[in-house]
């Protein structure tokens, strides 16, 4: 073999090893000493110093530039300037280490430009990166790590509440961060270099901007809504379909008549507000004011649409949806006042849903009235003048209009007793002339 050829096999077997230990990590034998603070960036170890740097080993040996060239040799400590180094040790070449002598960022002040789809923040001064050249000639660099500290609104399910937003960066020259649209006036800081400032006992570094009242503020809207029930929980139990809560109505079908107030719950910046009501694709009702009431009757499909905006901005415009259903009215055929909880049909009780219009009349088998009401959600107890009514059957007569009849329509013949065919007209939509027995019992079934 050929002295060359063994040369070149020697350089790269040494190559490689050193390769290998290159990135291996960094020994342990080896330390800082002072004040520093330890940073992994990728497979590359870097420290920062306070004061000096100070570097030390568990023994005394050899200690190189990562350019190859000898900085000390048989030495267990050293005080070397800021770059890169490494350590041989019994003939070993181990893994490279950076060294700084940290320093501040040169930082003037935060530019803020806020708009209605975002914010912008750019930072003036001098945020240089902290490089170093690697054993391959390749240069390393370290960006500064930053965060952003501002106050966001959030929506807390009854109200706006400030919400500390924060926002981890780098810290690079004529780089504009982006930040979502603010809504409010709000102090914006940003912190540099916090986890190594804190290592080596230094303040915090910030610089800080504010985005001001009279700044443009993006607006925002949160609507809920509140619908009117009538009575009490217990008396709606034979009406289908009407909500009870305050929950946001939307993709359901209610009973109506249905009156709802809408409550935009808009930010602060906030000033014009723009409601619209459709009904099957059709514009019925527009509203100006902040939150209204509206009632729905007609069974169908609605959206309802709110806008806002300032002199500035426009939000995205938020919209539920309410679906009113077709009238109904069904009556039960027996009922059992025995005044027991556990017992359902306590009362004589008709089951309905958009109902604009009802009245019931019972009658005992001779023909004499006992009892009346005008609102579906009640009834019948079975007591007449505060007594119970014997057992037995009734007669009811019964009228009522839903809210998908026409306006004017009209019942046929005179509701009494005496009248035992209480039939509407089938081609009359929602209206309702019904008669017939109903069975009063007691005891236990």
């Amino acid at each position: 073999m050929s002295i060359y050829r063994m040369k070149k096999q020697l350089a790269t077997i040494v190559f490689s090893f050193f390769a290998l230990c290159v990135h291996a990590a960094l020994p342990m034998n080896v330390e800082c000493v002072g004040t520093a603070k330890q940073v992994e960036n990728g497979n590359d170890t870097l420290f920062f110093f306070k004061d000096e740097i100070h570097m030390k080993a568990d023994t005394v040996v050899n200690w190189y530039r990562t350019d190859g060239t000898l900085f000390q040799s048989d030495a267990e400590e050293i005080y070397p300037d800021e770059g890169g180094y490494y350590i041989v040790r019994g003939g070993m070449t181990c893994a490279p280490f950076y060294v700084f002598l940290y320093s501040d960022a040169s930082l003037d002040s935060l530019i803020i430009t806020p708009d209605c789809d975002m914010t912008t923040l750019s930072v003036v001064g001098d945020a240089q990166p902290f490089t170093y050249t690697r054993p391959d000639g390749t240069t390393g660099r370290y960006a500064r790590a930053c965060t952003i500290n501002y106050n966001d609104l959030a929506w807390n399910s009854e109200e706006w509440v400030d919400s500390a937003a924060l926002m981890a960066e780098t810290l690079r020259n004529g780089v504009y961060y982006t930040l979502p649209p603010l809504y409010a006036a709000t102090p914006i800081t940003l912190c540099y270099d916090t986890d190594i400032r804190m290592a080596l006992g230094l303040d915090s570094a910030c610089i800080q901007t504010e985005l001001i009242e009279d700044s443009v503020h993006a607006v925002k809207i949160q609507l809920t809504s509140l619908v009117t029930t009538r009575g009490q929980d217990g008396e709606r139990s034979n009406e289908r379909n009407r909500p009870t809560s305050q929950d946001l109505i939307t993709g359901s079908e209610y009973s109506g008549p249905l009156e709802v107030a809408f409550y935009s719950n808009p930010t602060p910046a906030a000033k014009f507000f723009s409601w619209s009501i459709y009904r099957t694709g059709d514009l019925i009702a527009t509203r100006r004011d902040q939150d209204i009431r509206y009632t729905f009757s007609q069974p169908g499909g609605y959206r309802v649409v709110c806008k806002v905006k300032n002199e500035y901005c426009t939000s995205d415009s938020m919209e539920v949806t309410v679906s009113i259903s077709e009238s109904y009215l069904a009556v039960p055929n027996v009922f059992t006042p025995d005044n027991d909880p556990g017992q359902k049909n306590e009362e004589f009780r008709v089951a309905y849903r958009s109902l604009r219009e009802f009245h019931c009349w019972v009658y005992n088998r001779w023909g004499k009235l006992v009892y009346e009401w005008t609102d579906p959600a009640k009834g019948w107890d079975g007591t007449i003048n505060g007594r119970p009514a014997s057992e037995g059957a009734y007669y009811y007569v019964i009228r009522a209009l839903g809210t998908d009849a026409v306006k004017n329509a009209k019942y046929i013949g005179k509701a009494s007793f005496k009248k035992k065919k209480m039939k509407a007209d089938e081609s009359l939509i929602g209206v309702y002339q019904m008669s017939g027995c109903i069975n009063l019992l007691r005891g236990k079934r």
